[in-house]
């Protein structure tokens, strides 16, 4: 099975519930707060992709019995699909 790497930068992290998010939830995020402030709570977990919606980046996995939703620009997710096999790194910063 194909193995692809995904960095989640800013806390896209793991929404307990796959449906607490929507991408309109995610539309005022910005990435310089993670360039501002140091990374925090790094690690890396498997996942298995459960579900993707290339048109608002929303992916849904499956991690250690945990079901997760996080959010990447569309374009870095193109090639992704249910049942792919990735690492998922994660990490966030506090906010200003």
């Amino acid at each position: 099975m194909k193995t692809l790497t995904i960095c989640a930068a800013v806390a896209a992290f793991a929404f307990a519930a796959a449906g607490t998010a929507t991408a309109g939830s995610m539309s005022g995020m910005k990435m310089e707060h993670a360039t501002k402030a140091a990374t925090l709570g790094r690690h890396s977990m498997p996942a298995t992709v459960t579900k993707v919606d290339h048109k608002n980046g929303m992916v849904w996995l499956n991690s250690f019995g945990m079901h997760l939703a996080v959010h990447f620009p569309p374009p870095a997710i193109a090639s992704l699909k249910a049942g792919d096999k990735i690492v998922l790194h994660l990490g966030y910063s506090k906010a200003d």
